[in-house]
């Protein structure tokens, strides 16, 4: 770093020094988060490789994968969407509390990545109503960092929300197919490459997830990976 840049960014740590948003105590290695509290964020640890569902043991593929295979070829998710995790999250996402999405976007970059990495990552798209009300896209700022630290290609303007729909949250499996669907498409056509990995904030039931896998594998990608920040549980589990 040079020097200028060294005494502009230890003038700003000066005037406005790192605190952990969870606890309010001094941050730690460069991000608004203490040692203690990032070490309590849930890592996905032992899950599916498939749809990365947290499990006791780490499995190719757990009993839901087994049944019905997903639509995409593999999963990486590496938190658990619990507590605290989940707090930094929804306030990123609903609060417009941009530094809560630096932290997230900041560990994800320091997790343990997957073999086979991609050749283009796609963040989830929002509609362009959504975006206009939300101001940004939470899953395409969490892939700008992830991608400069992978040295992975991102596009924005592949795939798009073509129909508006009702919040994901608070619907059942069912209810969530029945809303995404027909809700993504390619903006338009030209070459894809080979691998692409689609990357949203959480990994919920994997609708979202399974609607974009479903376009490009229509479109002849012939593999598609799905990431995520953090995959919640099985509901009740």
């Amino acid at each position: 770093m040079d020097a200028p840049i060294r005494w502009l960014s230890n003038l700003h740590r000066w005037l406005l020094p790192l605190r952990c948003l969870l606890c309010g105590d001094a941050g730690a290695n460069g991000m608004d988060l203490c040692a203690d509290c990032a070490a309590e964020l849930p890592r996905n640890t032992h899950c599916c490789q498939r749809c990365a569902l947290p499990l006791p043991i780490s499995t190719s593929l757990c009993g839901r994968c087994q049944r019905k295979a997903p639509p995409w070829d593999a999963a990486w998710a590496p938190f658990r969407y619990a507590w605290p995790l989940d707090r930094l999250e929804t306030r990123f996402k609903f609060s417009r509390d941009l530094a809560a999405g630096r932290v997230l976007a900041t560990m994800w970059q320091r997790e343990p990545r997957p073999p086979d990495l991609p050749q283009l990552i796609l963040p989830v798209p929002l509609h362009h109503r959504r975006l206009r009300e939300r101001g940004y896209n939470q899953s395409l700022e969490l892939a700008r960092p992830l991608v400069r630290a992978l040295n992975i290609p991102c596009r924005h303007d592949v795939l798009q929300r073509v129909r508006h729909t009702d919040a994901q949250t608070g619907l059942d499996a069912v209810e969530r197919r029945r809303n995404l669907r027909n809700a993504f498409a390619l903006r338009e056509r030209e070459k894809l490459p080979a691998h692409i990995a689609v990357l949203d904030d959480v990994f919920t039931t994997g609708t979202t997830l399974a609607e974009c896998a479903q376009v490009l594998k229509r479109a002849g990608v012939t593999r598609v990976d799905v990431w995520a920040l953090a995959r919640a549980p099985i509901p009740g589990r």
